[in-house]
């Protein structure tokens, strides 16, 4: 005899009512236990199949996520910024100037053609320290309504620029910004082209810049967490 069960939906409740119905028909029962076995092992296969399946359109997807998802945290001005990866830099390949509108990230970063530029050879105080709002509408007032050219210098393995950045009038961008006292020279990149161009306060004022270029990073700690706990003062 030759079992068939092509109809009903749960083959293996079927199998197993015939088991139990015929419990007293010995060749019976076997037949109908090994097609069982048989429908099971099937049965299995699948179950293994559509667990494999959902496992890999579930890790699959974070992992898609994971590689979409920004590189470093937002700045408080609500803006992406990315550090510029200075020790892995080399010199820009391929087209070498960028010019249009700038958007403004903060004191020492804009957005031309959606690519984001670092200005070369200063340092403007973060959007959340002291006088960092100051330098970025400083930079925001010196940009509106210009067409700003970009002259690529290097690019860090993220795609990162940094740029010597020029007004119409072909006035340096961060020269401007050094002599209106809301950046500083940063002799590091900029060879101290911009040193006699500081104001007599600015490096009292943008203490925290001058701190990060004496390589005081405790000093950013200590202030972030000042901040915190002033966010949160329970």
């Amino acid at each position: 005899m030759t079992l068939r069960y092509e109809t009903c939906p749960f083959p293996l409740i079927e199998l197993a009512a015939l088991v139990f119905l015929r419990a007293d028909d010995d060749v019976g029962v076997a037949e109908i236990a090994e097609t069982l076995v048989g429908h099971l092992q099937m049965e299995v296969v699948v179950l293994f199949l559509i667990v494999a399946v959902v496992l890999v359109a579930v890790f699959g997807g974070k992992k898609r996520k994971t590689l979409r998802s920004p590189s470093a945290g937002s700045s408080a001005s609500g803006d992406n910024v990315i550090p510029f990866d200075a020790g892995r830099a080399k010199p820009v390949i391929g087209k070498r100037t960028l010019e249009g509108a700038a958007r403004v990230v903060d004191g020492d970063t804009i957005v031309i053609q959606k690519t984001q530029i670092r200005l070369f050879g200063i340092d403007a105080a973060e959007f959340n320290h002291p006088y960092g709002k100051n330098a970025k509408w400083a930079l925001v007032s010196l940009c509106k309504g210009q067409a700003i050219r970009a002259e690529l210098i290097a690019q860090d393995v993220h795609g990162r620029r940094v740029a010597k950045c020029f007004l119409p009038d072909g006035r340096d961008l961060s020269a401007e910004m050094v002599k209106l006292g809301l950046a500083l020279d940063w002799a590091k990149f900029s060879g101290g082209k911009y040193r006699s161009l500081e104001t007599s306060d600015a490096r009292k004022k943008l203490w925290l810049a001058d701190a990060r270029q004496k390589g005081r990073m405790a000093v950013w700690d200590q202030f972030d967490a000042k901040q915190a706990a002033g966010r949160n003062p329970n």
